[in-house]
């Protein structure tokens, strides 16, 4: 993890139970005689997140319908950190305005974003109630000042219709849709839940998660792939544009990729979550020329 993440420890799930008591029923004590949870219950994953937004991030409301994707903080929040180094390396510490693709019922990266460096963000998303459910975390925050939401209305596109010619932001970031269909993502829940001894004729997702938070059309690699070209035709309205990329062998494409598309600077930055690895992948379009003119 980050060196700044503040989830490299195991949890203190009895601290966790003082300040969020409501993760109280589904602490037990495994036969390592640790205090734990059973992860593969959405209900007390949803807990234990919510138990540590409220103390580690001072969030006081994080609630959203169940069947909403549940994301875990350690991760969400070792992008936003790689992302604030990426900022520091350019000279973009003040004003920073975040482009949140796909914010989600949850809200999670404006939230963390804004607890943990003050940004500012606009969340973007295509599904109504998620976009309801976020702007009322907003509200039960008070972080309407910070925090404004934006609706996408063609799911075709990712930028376009949401970003103009007009618009400055500091940095986009995404958290793709990583399967194609249903069927993929169904066949990745089975297979995470027999990693976790549980049986498989019950598809409960530990994480949740709705259609267009977990699968599109072409999986990733589409998505991604639309993201650049449409990047490419804003290419002054960002200084950087980002994303997590699930898949290894989605990077060398995307580097082949901006290049044509006229990119200045690609980089990729690993992201090791326990045994987990992932990485961002960040580019510009901006010259040396306009980076000066931008930072003044």
């Amino acid at each position: 993890m980050h060196k700044r993440n503040k989830h490299t420890d195991d949890y203190n799930f009895t601290q966790l139970a003082t300040v969020y008591p409501n993760i109280e029923p589904f602490i037990f004590t495994n036969a390592n005689n640790k205090k734990t949870i059973d992860f593969a219950n959405p209900k007390a994953v949803k807990a234990l997140n919510a138990a540590l937004l409220k103390s580690h991030y001072d969030i006081q409301f994080w609630d959203f319908p169940d069947h909403f994707l549940c994301p875990p903080i350690p991760g969400r929040v070792d992008y936003i950190h790689h992302i604030a180094d990426l900022l520091e390396r350019s000279k973009l510490t003040e004003n920073v305005t975040v482009l949140d693709i796909g914010t989600g019922a949850n809200c999670i990266y404006p939230l963390l974003g804004n607890a943990v460096h003050d940004w500012s963000f606009i969340g973007v998303d295509s599904n109504d109630q998620a976009l309801k459910s976020a702007q009322n975390i907003v509200d039960k925050n008070k972080l309407q000042d910070k925090i404004k939401l934006k609706k996408q209305q063609d799911d075709a596109h990712i930028l376009n219709g949401v970003l103009s010619e007009t618009d400055k932001i500091t940095v986009a970031m995404c958290n793709p849709p990583f399967f194609k269909n249903e069927a993929d993502a169904l066949k990745a829940t089975t297979s995470k839940l027999k990693g976790l001894g549980k049986p498989t004729d019950q598809m409960v997702r530990n994480f949740a998660g709705q259609a267009h938070e977990l699968w599109y059309t072409g999986g990733e690699k589409a998505f991604l792939h639309n993201y650049l070209y449409e990047s490419s035709l804003l290419k002054t309205q960002s200084f950087w544009y980002t994303s997590l990329v699930s898949n290894k062998d989605n990077v060398k494409t995307m580097h082949q990729s901006l290049k044509k598309l006229g990119a200045t600077q690609v980089l990729t930055i690993a992201l090791n979550i326990g045994n987990k690895k992932s990485r961002v992948v960040a580019w510009t379009f901006l010259t040396e020329e306009q980076k000066q003119d931008w930072n003044k």
